[in-house]
């Protein structure tokens, strides 16, 4: 198929392609950074890393600029074309060297074991295979590296519980991008082999209405040391 269509001269489909919700999200985003308390959280996030770090989900590259000086590179993986090209930008602005390029979390584009870290910022709402995704994270982390997430997820009493789930099978994936609320990337992280670290629940805005996206998870997980996880499996 993608033959076909460089032959015919046209550009193949964009893996992740939703044009409509990456212009809103750029917009509403670089707000949030002060409303909502994100940029704090970025630096939460980030602050420590050191060596090679891949992003995943990097958007539109508002974790750049977040990085501490030891930080050797940084590699961001982002599908969506608009969010890419506003990461490129965003990339031009940091202090640490960072490398925009295309690829999904399924099947990330680069080698086995050659990242001292791995940051997930509010993608593991979105990916399409959780399990999948996560499997190549292990595969791309050097034993003992560490997986930095900050996600939205489940949360809140019965009732929350119920409209996230009913959001996720009508409307919410549609409008905002594949988004799913009611994934658990805890729950995930411990099934996909990792050994969690300190992490914490928060609520974002932290001041503020509570919405069906604002239970948070900021937190650290380790590829296991004496993993034998290899490039191949």
């Amino acid at each position: 198929m993608a033959l076909r269509s460089a032959r015919a001269g046209t550009r193949p489909r964009d893996a992740v392609h939703h044009p409509l919700f990456a212009r809103y999200y750029a917009r509403a985003s670089v707000g949030a950074e002060t409303r909502m308390g994100l940029a704090r959280i970025r630096e939460r996030l980030l602050g420590g890393l050191s060596g090679r770090v891949l992003e995943i989900g990097a958007g539109n590259g508002l974790n750049f600029t977040h990085y501490p000086s030891t930080v050797s590179e940084v590699v961001a993986i982002e599908p969506e074309r608009m969010l890419r090209r506003l990461a490129v930008e965003a990339a031009l602005r940091a202090e640490v060297p960072v490398d925009v390029v295309p690829g999904t979390a399924e099947a990330l584009p680069v080698k086995s074991e050659g990242f001292d870290a791995v940051v997930l910022s509010l993608v593991l709402c979105s990916v399409r295979d959780v399990p999948r995704a996560l499997a190549e994270v292990r595969r791309v982390l050097r034993p003992g590296g560490a997986v930095r997430f900050f996600e939205h997820g489940r949360g809140g009493g019965p009732a929350m519980l119920r409209t996230q789930r009913v959001l996720d099978r009508t409307v919410w994936p549609l409008v905002s991008g594949g988004c799913h609320l009611s994934r658990d990337p805890v729950a995930a992280l411990r099934q996909a082999g990792f050994e969690l670290g300190p992490y914490r629940r928060l609520m974002v805005p932290e001041n503020g209405p509570v919405l069906p996206a604002s239970y948070c998870t900021l937190g650290t997980a380790w590829r296991p040391p004496a993993d034998e996880a290899s490039a191949g499996r």
